[in-house]
């Protein structure tokens, strides 16, 4: 599965860890008002700042996410949906990747375990046993597991908007029968890294220092209480192979806040310890010093 490469008009796709956008999940219906603005910039960069606390105290919820990048020629998303308890900082998705176009099947949905500092990811390939989980750990990618996993863990996602820098609150529409407030914006990874809680900061310094910008563009939807409803971040990375810039879109959707979301982790002799092939042999690999068990940066995408 995680393999077998996409060849698209000389693109080469990692199929088991290409990123993205949300691509049409779930849209607002409406359009932001246009009327004045109520809310003065510092008051909007304050109360994003605010936002993860905002779910620290919804305690759990349902999400979706979605991710997307383009490039050259081809638009490749993958979407996942599953439970987050934001008090114990842990979440379950299944992470659903892509058909390949040569028209072979689909590839079997991926179960992820997100938590501080690590990601568990089973059915990941790679020559890794059908029962045996993958531990990464995300200060160790350069990225911070903010798009390795194809999924952008949903209470990181939140702690980037601590880095706020520039916020503009944009009105009222309406996601999914909520009524929301639409802010644009940016953050600073690094910044955020400083504001974040103990087990996202050292991820969050990896993202800062490992991509090819530390400032993050993103939209956020909030609800009366304060609450994270949709959030849209653009990252940018430099491809290992090409050095050229990649950009790729996040969105996450949170929603039915207060479903039961209990999070078990794999025990240890549930995880892989062996070496995990990184691909067809198209290139081969370095291999064989890699902490057991754990997937290395290289499982970033690649064109």
């Amino acid at each position: 599965m995680a393999q077998r490469h996409w060849h698209n008009g000389g693109a080469v796709l990692a199929a088991g860890l290409m990123v993205g956008v949300c691509a049409g999940a779930a849209g607002c219906s409406g359009s932001p008002a246009a009327a004045e603005n109520p809310h003065g910039a510092g008051d909007a960069v304050r109360t994003l700042r605010r936002a993860a606390g905002a779910l620290d105290a919804a305690g759990t919820s349902r999400a979706r996410t979605a991710m997307e990048m383009a490039t050259g020629g081809t638009r490749v998303t993958i979407r996942g949906e599953g439970v987050y308890d934001f008090r114990a900082r842990r979440g379950r998705l299944t992470v659903r990747l892509p058909q390949d176009p040569t028209g072979a099947s689909e590839h079997r949905p991926i179960t992820e375990l997100l938590t501080p500092g690590a990601l568990y990811m089973k059915n990941r390939g790679a020559g890794v046993p059908a029962d045996k989980w993958v531990r990464i750990q995300a200060a160790a990618l350069s990225d911070g597991n903010l798009v390795t996993g194809g999924a952008t863990d949903p209470y990181a996602a939140a702690e980037v908007l601590r880095g706020t820098r520039t916020a503009t609150y944009l009105g009222t529409s309406v996601l999914a029968g909520t009524p929301v407030r639409h802010y644009r914006g940016t953050a600073d990874l690094a910044l955020a890294a400083r504001a974040a809680s103990p087990g996202n900061a050292p991820a969050l310094r990896a993202a800062a220092r490992g991509f090819a910008t530390a400032e993050v563009p993103f939209d956020v939807y909030l609800d009366e209480q304060g609450r994270i409803r949709k959030l849209r971040h653009r990252f940018s990375f430099v491809n290992g192979q090409r050095k050229a810039i990649v950009a790729v879109a996040s969105t996450t959707l949170l929603y039915d806040f207060g479903a039961p979301a209990a999070v078990r982790l794999p025990r240890p002799h549930d995880i892989y310890a062996g070496h995990i092939a990184e691909n067809d042999g198209e290139g081969g690999g370095e291999g064989g010093d890699e902490e057991p068990g754990t997937a290395r940066d290289e499982n970033r995408p690649s064109n």
